[in-house]
């Protein structure tokens, strides 16, 4: 029955077919809200059938009363009912979880066909379909590249505008257009160094950015439980747009594996965040169970070659539109942290091992090759080597991804595997075999210390609606009462952060006061100054000094004009959702709005160099600059382009603010200053740049 109702709803043929409204996972043409449609290819047992649908569970889902039933229906269902469908006894969403691991592998099994059958007549399971669809199916592939080659205007369209005399202005007008379709105007103060063409070199000229708007779905198990995001913007800031910043190692986010740094989040659960400060944003970002995220995601850009049509694009073949890298490493580096290759791996057959130990590392996130099987084909090829940190495997972003999902995806590849990986850069002077692990290391962490974060010697205003003000607090106590206070940050953790407040104890002295507060920063106590300490400095001053009968605090909280009454409400949904303070006390963790409004003296800095060819671009956009409605703004990272070396580099974050470039400050400049200084550093920029981390979701 689940077979047959199944092939009905799936069945499609290739002419009727769209990029736009075939489902990326499934391949079928569904509405977006309905479950996914497969054609299976024998009997399904009644257990592992859903009783609202009376198809083979999807994401299955366990009620307290014992039945089972998919995690779409069941949810569409208590919308409008408040009991379960078979029983009839009260049931509410939160209270079902996900069914047992056994089931869910039992289901994955379930053998399925490609849903383009006419040309395709695969068969496997149902877990290895998305994979199939993505990397060999030939009418999917065939209908992403239509796709793009719609999106990428014609040669003869772009000789014709450099023809009828289109101002820079003008073209960078129209690449906005053609990736935000639906907006007439571009942001106010946007400018795109990364996007440039230059026209006094022989820089191949290149098409619109590809970009895709996809909807990805996360449900949290626990309804507490992080998404592992990390985000930045809002209409309060100057980004504007609510962007990923960091995907937390090992969260829910990291290892679903569609979300990446830079994707801009549209819509959440229909809700639309194009105008909704940051704070705001967060809130909503912290629902419970199901978030349904509409988000934008930038897949790179490609040069004019008539030959690169005939390739299947994807996040890999963006790097292939660099100039091409030696298979065997001898190409010059783009970038400081190392060398970018790709490598493909041909195997006799499907099951054919090849030989490579994939590990994670505990300072780095992504996945790395720990060592090469003697006598496998990776060892035999001799291409890749010990260290190399895979970027991609057969399309799919690995950045942040973990040994186990690239495993998955290599398990389910045909005999072609295509890598993309960075080879750390190493020292000239090789030593013997013994010493040669240590000099990679070294030389990819000497520039960490060279470049690493410095107290800022530049002055500047906070962005406009964000300010700061000093509190002083004098009292006398008790010597051994205490001030009933915990703190974090430190200069010695990976953010150079100043040492903050993170909870206000009842049992304190200062609750009492009630002038200081959650989220306030530290700047000194008794004089002794805190501003520039690590955690275990701060906490041994602290100690001391809290042993004397008057104590005198100085700290400063940050203040937001137009987000104030939304960062209260998502503190006090923090608050609601905590039950022990002390608890709290560990997690809690500033918005990255707070830090905004510091003054230049808390800052600290650090140098980043990008490096390339004359034919590439930087690989970033920016906002901010001199804007007659809004004054003078700072500049902030808003984009980070795949395939660029801004991308590759990996240290330049969205919501990273740029103080200076090549040393000279952007205190003061406009667009049309900073332009033409990014475009005049043709190999080699070096950018000081503020970082703060995005609020935790």
């Amino acid at each position: 029955m689940a077979t047959t109702e199944t092939k009905v709803a799936g069945s499609s043929s290739t002419p009727g077919l769209s990029w736009a409204r075939v489902c990326k996972e499934c391949g079928q043409q569904h509405e977006g809200l309905d479950s996914h449609l497969y054609e299976y290819q024998d009997e399904v047992d009644d257990e592992l059938v859903c009783h609202i649908c009376l198809q083979p569970l999807l994401r299955p889902m366990d009620t307290p009363c014992g039945h089972t039933y998919c995690f779409h229906c069941l949810s569409n269902f208590l919308k409008e009912q408040d009991f379960c469908p078979v029983d009839r006894l009260r049931l509410q969403l939160h209270l079902c979880r996900p069914s047992s691991l056994l089931v869910r592998n039992l289901l994955d099994k379930l053998t399925v066909m490609c849903p383009h059958s006419s040309e395709c007549q695969q068969q496997m399971q149902r877990c290895e379909l998305q994979p199939h669809l993505h990397n060999r199916c030939p009418v999917f592939r065939r209908l992403r590249e239509e796709a793009e080659k719609r999106k990428r205007p014609s040669w003869n369209e772009l000789k014709g505008r450099k023809g009828d005399g289109e101002s820079s202005g003008d073209a960078k007008h129209s690449a906005t257009v053609s990736r935000n379709p639906t907006k007439d105007q571009p942001e106010p103060g946007l400018i795109n160094p990364a996007y440039e063409e230059s026209e006094d070199d022989n820089t191949p000229l290149r098409s619109s950015l590809v970009a895709e708007a996809n909807v990805v779905e996360l449900f949290r198990e626990e309804p507490e439980e992080d998404l592992g995001l990390r985000i930045v913007g809002g209409k309060d800031t100057p980004l504007g747009n609510i962007v990923i910043q960091e995907i937390v190692r090992d969260s829910l986010a990291a290892r679903d594996g569609r979300l990446a740094p830079g994707d801009h989040i549209l819509e959440v659960n229909d809700v639309s965040l194009a105008s909704v400060p940051h704070a705001r944003a967060i809130a909503v970002l912290r629902q419970p169970n199901l978030l349904r995220l509409t988000v934008m995601q930038e897949k790179g850009f490609k040069s004019r070659d008539p030959r690169s049509d005939h390739y299947p694009s994807s996040c890999t073949t963006s790097t292939a539109s660099q100039p091409s890298h030696s298979p065997h490493g001898n190409a010059t580096s783009n970038n400081n942290p190392g060398t970018v290759l790709q490598v493909t791996l041909m195997k006799s057959q499907r099951t054919e091992p090849l030989g490579i130990k994939l590990i994670r590392k505990s300072d780095e996130s992504g996945v790395f090759i720990l060592d090469l099987l003697s006598g496998g084909l990776a060892a035999k090829d001799g291409k890749l080597r010990n260290n190399d940190k895979v970027l991609a495997i057969n399309g799919h972003d690995l950045r942040h991804g973990t040994p186990e999902s690239a495993a998955q995806i290599i398990q389910a590849s045909e005999v072609r595997v295509n890598f993309v990986v960075m080879r750390p850069a190493e020292n000239q002077e090789e030593g013997g075999s013994s010493r040669e692990g240590q000099h990679s290391r070294a030389a990819r962490r000497a520039p960490e210390m060279q470049y690493f974060r410095r107290r800022s010697t530049y002055m500047k205003d906070p962005p406009g609606g964000f300010s700061s003000q000093e509190k002083t607090v004098s009292l006398k106590k008790e010597p051994r009462l205490s001030l009933g206070i915990t703190i974090a940050g430190g200069r010695d953790i990976r953010s150079r952060l100043p040492v903050y407040i993170t909870s206000v104890q009842p049992v304190g002295c200062l609750h009492r006061d009630g002038t200081i507060k959650r989220g306030d920063i530290l700047l000194s106590i008794n004089g002794v100054d805190l501003t520039q300490l690590t955690y275990n400095e701060a906490v041994s001053v602290l100690k001391a000094q809290t042993a004397q009968s008057q104590v005198t605090l100085r700290v400063i909280q940050t203040l937001s004009e137009d987000s104030e009454e939304d960062t209260e409400a998502a503190n006090k949904d923090e608050l609601d959702t905590v039950d022990d303070p002390r608890d709290d006390a560990l997690s809690w963790t500033p918005l990255w709005t707070r830090w905004l409004g510091l003054p230049s003296p808390m800052h600290w800095c650090r140098d980043i160099v990008l490096q390339k060819t004359n034919n590439e671009s930087w690989g970033f956009s920016i906002v901010g600059g001199y804007e007659e409605s809004h004054g003078q703004q700072p500049f902030f990272i808003k984009t980070i382009v795949p395939g660029t070396p801004a991308h590759f580099d990996g240290r330049l974050k969205c919501g990273d603010e740029i103080v200076a470039v090549n040393g000279a400050t952007t205190v003061g400049m406009n667009n049309s200053s900073l332009i033409p200084m990014l475009k005049l550093q043709k190999n080699k920029v070096t950018l000081t740049v503020v970082s703060w981390p995005g609020s935790l979701v």
